[in-house]
């Protein structure tokens, strides 16, 4: 539900309306750019929705507009608040906001989102990556496992967070980067697991049975061996994506992470060390932050326990 609330942010906290009635006819702001003068505004410039003049446009002569509970977005600097920033919450802005002015609850929506899909498709690279170096691993054995020991002995000694600050200055900052080396290095622990079990389960003898009916090698690999072998694989993924989120949490809190300016909980978080007067910062990120972890760890703790062959053959 939570991933869900995030994915469609639009809906619940942007600066502009989801639907316009105006002279008949019918607007939506949130998927399309309109200037100022197609509400009787004067300037031919992208439409202010912040702004009282357009806003009273807008909503004049019987016309309306359907806002966002929270009428704030990602990257929406108030320049109409009347208190300095960073604001503590009021009826304004409900959490308050940063010390550059933007609504905390947009920035923690957002941000969520981020880090939520960013751990996903890592998840879904590392698994990927994980599965298939750890079942060629496993079902080959022999010199194919012992040379690729070897080489993950050596990949896993390079320094991650040195080749992360090599890269960014080099590098502009950008989500794709981040996930393109985080899924250089997140792969090898999931392939432990895999090949474990790959070299366990190749000398049961189902697998006997099938090298006797004279069943290939690589169909008994992918239709016998791996479905056996992925369910420590389903009860691993939600720790992935919390350690996806925090890692990802933890480079932009460094200011190694997303492109300035990107909603981030990290940033949030280091704006809290900044501004330790300003409470309400880093305790809303602290706390979506914790949420989300925790809710990782009961799926992963439910998929744990369903996937036990010890409790299913009791």
């Amino acid at each position: 539900m939570l991933l869900v609330v995030c994915s469609v942010a639009e809906l619940w906290s942007t600066d502009r309306p989801l639907l316009v009635r105006y002279q008949g006819e019918w607007f939506f702001p949130v998927f399309v750019e309109y200037s100022e003068k197609t509400f009787g505004g004067d300037f031919d410039t992208p439409a202010d929705y912040l702004d009282p003049y357009v806003r009273s446009r807008i909503t004049q002569g019987g016309h309306w507009a359907l806002y966002a509970p929270n009428p704030y977005g990602a990257r929406t600097i108030d320049v109409y608040c009347t208190q300095p920033f960073p604001a503590p919450p009021s009826a304004r802005h409900w959490l308050g906001t940063d010390d550059r002015g933007r609504d905390l609850l947009a920035q923690l929506l957002y941000g969520l989102r981020t880090s939520v899909f960013f751990a996903l498709a890592l998840t879904v690279v590392g698994t990927l990556l994980g599965v298939a170096a750890g079942a060629l691993q496993g079902f080959l054995a022999g010199k194919v496992d012992l040379l690729f020991q070897r080489f993950l002995e050596i990949w896993s000694s390079l320094p991650e967070l040195y080749l992360l600050i090599l890269l960014s200055a080099f590098f502009t900052p950008s989500v794709g980067l981040l996930l393109l080396l985080l899924s250089l290095f997140g792969w090898m622990g999931l392939s432990d697991y895999v090949r474990a079990e790959f070299l366990r389960q190749r000398r049961l003898d189902y697998v006997r049975a099938a090298q006797a009916l004279g069943v290939g090698p690589w169909r008994i690999a992918l239709r016998h061996l791996l479905p056996h072998c992925l369910s420590p694989v389903f009860a691993f993924l939600p720790y992935r994506m919390g350690a996806g989120i925090l890692a990802l949490t933890s480079l932009d809190f460094l200011g190694l992470g997303t492109p300035p300016g990107t909603p981030s909980l990290g940033e949030l978080l280091a704006q809290g060390k900044s501004h330790l007067d300003a409470w309400w910062i880093s305790l809303g990120a602290f706390a979506v932050l914790v949420l989300t972890l925790l809710l990782l760890t009961f799926v992963g703790e439910a998929l744990r326990d369903s996937l036990d062959p010890r409790k299913a053959m009791r």
